[in-house]
C-alpha cells in the first residue's frame, strides 16, 4: 500500500503539473478547501466518492485513492517548526494561547474546542494597508466532566 508520504508527494506534483489550486480540487471532492488540502498532504482521510473525484481530477491512480482513504496516524516531525509561516501560527498560540483559555473558560466553563468536531476556513480580506489573511476556526465545546 502506498503510504501518505508518497500519496502526498504524488498529489502535489500532478496538482503543480496541471496548475490546478487546492480550492478545484476541493470543489472536485464536494468538501471544505482546508480539510481537503489537509486530507491530500496525509493530515486527515477522504471517503471513497470524494477521494475518487480527487485523483480522477489529478489523473492519478487507485493507489493513491487507496492512501486517501486510510486513516493517517498524526504526528510531527519538529518540536517547533522552521518554517516561518507555520512558526507563526505557534507563536500566535504562545502569546495568545492562555488568553484564548482564559475567554473560552470564562465564556463557557471549564473545557476544551473539539479539533474533531471542527472546520476551519481560510481567506483573503484585501487592504490597502496590507492584505490580511482571516482564519476562522469553528469547533465544539467539550466540558470537562467531575466524576
Amino acid at each position: 500500500m502506498m503510504s501518505k508520504v508518497e500519496m502526498t508527494e504524488a498529489i502535489v506534483l500532478a496538482k503543480y503539473e496541471k496548475s490546478i489550486g487546492w480550492g478545484e480540487i476541493a470543489k472536485a471532492a464536494g468538501l471544505g478547501e482546508v480539510y481537503v488540502t489537509s486530507a491530500c498532504l496525509g493530515m486527515n482521510h477522504l471517503d471513497p466518492e470524494p477521494a475518487a473525484k480527487v485523483t480522477e481530477l489529478l489523473g492519478l491512480g487507485t493507489e493513491v485513492t487507496e492512501a486517501l482513504k486510510a486513516f493517517p496516524t498524526k504526528k510531527w516531525d519538529q518540536v517547533i517548526p522552521t518554517d516561518p509561516l507555520i512558526y507563526r501560527l505557534y507563536e500566535i498560540v504562545g502569546v495568545y494561547g492562555p488568553t484564548m483559555k482564559e475567554v473560552i473558560n470564562e465564556k463557557f466553563g471549564d473545557g476544551i474546542m473539539s479539533a474533531i468536531d471542527f472546520s476551519m476556513d481560510i481567506d483573503k480580506e484585501e487592504n490597502p494597508a496590507g492584505d490580511r489573511v482571516v482564519v476562522t476556526m469553528n469547533g465544539k465545546f467539550l466540558a470537562y466532566k467531575s466524576w
